[in-house]
């Protein structure tokens, strides 16, 4: 069997776009997804495997099959009770125990993080790089890895030849699971050998939650944090919406509130009114998922954008589709987890 990466330009052409041909996805878009495979497997077949957890709307995507559109990112979450075992008394239990801890915790975390990018993962993945002979660059930005490689296929110039690494150390990643990973080639072409990866994954209704409280957190804020590329969390939650991953998620009420616990702790945002926003009352049947004004404006430009990019199938629905189906999922949320509902519908 050839080794994808011991063709020739010209071959890697030719295999990504017959690919492209029979999966009807972009061809720059499946020489990525070979990246994001290569770089799972270089971390988790390494010494920090086992603290590590892929989580995110990569690990839908991958894992799961609960979404149909091309992830660019990975986000990665670093156990917490390996980075600060100094500050954390009991470990099946890794919160602070108040406020002034939490911020300890996460400045302590922070400053921790970037060392250990530095010094371990950026390593791992500078070592692979060389062992292998592929043609890529791996550098730190701020507390993430950006892989580079060298890019055969153009696209819109929407994604960029690059997988952004994104580390997170302020959780454990639990409940995770090992899950075996393959590139969207190996679909449409088997006689190439590919990369496979065997990640530690975060259970799809972990984030479900994670997904649904960011999005709160963005409708009461009104802006983008960090850019736009934001509309995938609004696409995701949707698909999750047509699988079994909501409904065990919206029923899982212990579930919902240690995702609003954690980020009540490491994630305080405040709203439009300089509020502090409240995670617990959003899992307590005041969940908000549709923006207004010019944070939906905003949000309606991102998600064009991505269809554009070709990142979602075609038959993807408009916004205005997306936007009711959300509003639907809103008040299905919203009834079931206000307080004493939830054990009510599980009992039924």
């Amino acid at each position: 069997m050839t080794d994808y990466f011991g063709l020739s330009s010209a071959d890697k052409i030719d295999a990504l776009e017959t690919a492209a041909s029979i999966l009807g996805r972009p061809a720059d878009l499946l020489e990525k997804d070979i990246w994001v495979v290569w770089a799972l497997d270089a971390l988790f077949e390494s010494s920090v495997g086992d603290h590590l957890v892929f989580k995110g709307g990569t690990s839908l995507s991958k894992v799961y099959r609960a979404i149909d559109r091309f992830s660019e990112d990975v986000d990665l979450t670093y156990d917490i009770r390996q980075i600060i075992p100094d500050l954390i008394d009991d470990p099946g239990s890794p919160y602070p125990p108040s406020r002034s801890q939490a911020r300890k915790w996460t400045e302590t975390v922070r400053a921790r993080l970037s060392t250990w990018v530095d010094a371990e993962p950026l390593q791992i993945l500078t070592d692979r790089i060389k062992t292998s002979g592929v043609d890529a660059n791996a550098v730190v930005n701020d507390d993430n890895i950006v892989l580079e490689y060298e890019a055969v296929r153009s696209g819109t110039g929407y994604v960029r030849p690059a997988v952004l690494l994104e580390f997170g150390a302020r959780s454990t990643g639990e409940p995770a699971e090992r899950h075996r990973v393959t590139c969207d080639v190996s679909d449409a072409i088997n006689d190439l050998q590919m990369p496979i990866a065997n990640p530690r994954v975060m259970r799809a209704e972990r984030t479900f939650w994670e997904k649904a409280t960011a999005i709160h957190a963005y409708c009461l804020r009104g802006a983008f944090r960090g850019g736009d590329r934001y509309a995938r969390h609004w696409y995701d939650l949707d698909c999750l919406n047509h699988t079994s991953i909501a409904s065990n998620a919206i029923l899982d009420r212990d579930l919902a509130e240690d995702v609003a616990k954690h980020k009540q702790h490491f994630f305080r945002e405040n709203d439009l009114d300089g509020n502090v926003i409240d995670y617990q009352v959003a899992v307590s049947g005041a969940l908000c998922l549709i923006p207004s004004g010019e944070a939906l404006e905003a949000l309606a430009r991102d998600y064009r954008q991505m269809l554009d990019a070709g990142l979602l199938q075609s038959d993807a629905v408009d916004f205005e589709t997306l936007m009711e189906r959300l509003s639907d999922l809103q008040d299905r949320v919203n009834e079931v987890q206000t307080p004493g509902r939830a054990r009510l519908v599980e009992g039924q």
